[in-house]
């Protein structure tokens, strides 16, 4: 397996700093992506609490869920491009542009004079997130030995946890003792450290060259992507839109919405994933259900735990904390529990997440101990926290070397649009049940929720595709994932044969 330097080790050797992130050559590229996914996270949750004192300041509520709004529908965009690009020249290029991008977006929102202008800021932030975590992807898959790659994703996960525990609080004091502007403006002081630790390890990690995806055909394609990235951005936006109106007005946008993504999806992903085909497409499908089953329920539980239970906002908050934690947790045991079967991650994940989002759902009768719904929701963090690194570790296992960015894209891709498509559905709906006084519109997106993990679970199985399947059921998956493998197998493989060496990146 070549290293971050590029160096090969001989077949067959198991080095002690070949089998940790944490050692050996790895340390530095790990402490720089990790210093990268903590920044992403505290970001977002400092910009979370901030966000009411920037539209007091800037005499903007009008445009308030746009502010939130506009970077998941322009990290789209990102994603699209960072894909292709990390195929045909490499993750460096694509890291570098990501956090130069996501850093002028904050700068800008910083010196923000209007609300329109921190929006320009969010949509350029949003492009750079975009590109960054597709790129963050492709190095862990030319990086690490595949036995490694678990833990690395364990480690993302980690990387939320303090930013979730103290992230609002530092926000706050920040807000107000230094100003609210300093929530962005100190972003760049962070951001480009961590850069430079993970941008020597890049340096040897170039484009896999595979007549497939190189080239002049290549380049076309990534042209006829970019206005179909584009449209589902446009997407995203009219859902979070929709999902904010009522009626009549909520059920137009929604279906606008809907025929967008309808057209402008499934190019952007393998064929054949929203209709599960076995192999690779299915894993995509199922990060989308995953997202959509967890974050469907945690959008309805802190407004459940305060009008139901009388719980103030920081304590029906901790809930999401709590989540938080075992989702690291869950993630954890996944990167180090080699011995069983990617399946037996997906099953027990998305039953657990099932089992945990009911016992929350009893919390809609205020007799219900709040404990109970606590308990719940922990097993929900914990259950993604088993399943989604798996969708991640398989998206990179079942993918040629030269197609790892376009199918990290595809998979960040159906997590974001599948995010935004259950939150706008979920309001739609939650509100057109009665809202916070009507039980029905509680239980509804609870059972929403755990019917989607649910489904999951019974996909599951199709992420193994049989060695005897036929040219139809593979065709189209544009990788290796068809022909599968056991991730036991691979993983063995990968640490016991050096993986070709990536073409160098070229000098400017």
């Amino acid at each position: 397996m070549t290293s971050p330097s590029g160096s090969t080790p001989p077949s067959g050797a198991t080095s002690p700093a070949s089998a940790s992130p944490w050692r050996g050559s790895h340390r530095i590229v790990t402490i720089g992506l990790v210093a990268l996914a903590s920044l992403s996270a505290f970001e977002a949750l400092a910009v979370s609490t901030a966000m009411p004192t920037v539209a007091t300041a800037l005499d903007g509520f009008g445009l308030y869920a746009m502010a939130f709004a506009a970077p998941i529908a322009s990290s789209v965009v990102g994603m699209t491009m960072a894909g292709r690009w990390s195929d045909r020249r490499g993750p460096g290029p694509v890291l570098v542009w990501g956090v130069a991008l996501f850093v002028v977006g904050v700068l800008i929102a910083g010196l923000a004079v209007s609300m329109e202008m921190l929006v320009v800021g969010r949509v350029v932030q949003g492009v750079g997130s975009g590109l960054e975590i597709v790129a963050m992807y492709v190095v862990v898959a030319r990086a690490y030995p595949a036995l490694v790659r678990p833990r690395v994703f364990a480690a993302f996960a980690a990387a939320w946890v303090i930013p979730g525990v103290v992230g609002p609080l530092i926000a706050g004091l920040i807000v107000e003792h230094v100003g609210w502007r300093w929530v962005f403006l100190a972003v760049p002081a962070l951001a480009i450290p961590a850069l430079l630790a993970v941008r020597p390890a890049t340096a040897g990690l170039g484009p896999q060259v595979d007549g497939a995806t190189s080239g002049p055909a290549s380049g076309r394609a990534s042209q006829r992507l970019l206005p179909l990235s584009l449209l589902a951005a446009v997407a995203v936006l009219a859902l979070h839109h929709g999902g904010q109106q009522k009626g009549v007005s909520a059920a137009v946008w929604i279906v606008l919405a809907g025929a967008a993504l309808a057209v402008s999806l499934p190019p952007l992903l393998p064929a054949g994933t929203l209709r599960s085909r076995r192999g690779l497409p299915t894993v995509i499908l199922l990060r989308g259900l995953m997202s959509a089953a967890f974050f469907g329920g945690e959008v309805f539980l802190p407004l459940l735990l305060q009008s139901r239970h009388g719980l103030s906002p920081s304590a029906a908050g901790a809930v999401l904390t709590l989540a938080a934690v075992t989702w690291s947790v869950g993630s954890s045991v996944r990167g180090r529990v080699t011995t069983l079967r990617d399946t037996v991650f997906l099953r027990g994940g998305t039953l657990v997440m099932a089992v945990g989002t009911a016992l929350a759902a009893l919390l809609v009768a205020p007799a219900t101990p709040v404990l109970i719904g606590y308990a719940g929701w922990a097993l929900t963090g914990f259950g993604i926290g088993l399943a989604m690194p798996t969708t991640s570790v398989l998206t990179l296992q079942l993918s040629t070397p030269a197609e790892q960015g376009a199918n990290s894209s595809a998979l960040q891709t159906m997590d974001a649009i599948a995010t935004a498509l259950t939150l706008a559905l979920a309001g739609s709906l939650f509100t057109a049940l009665g809202g916070t006084a009507s039980d029905s519109a509680f239980v509804a997106g609870f059972s929403a929720a755990g019917a989607i993990a649910l489904v999951a679970m019974a996909l599951s199985g199709r992420v193994v595709a049989s060695r005897r399947a036929g040219p139809d059921d593979d065709a189209g998956t544009g990788t290796r994932a068809s022909a599968v493998f056991d991730s036991a197998a691979l993983d063995a493989a990968a640490l016991d044969a050096p993986s070709p060496a990536p073409t160098a990146e070229p000098t400017p």
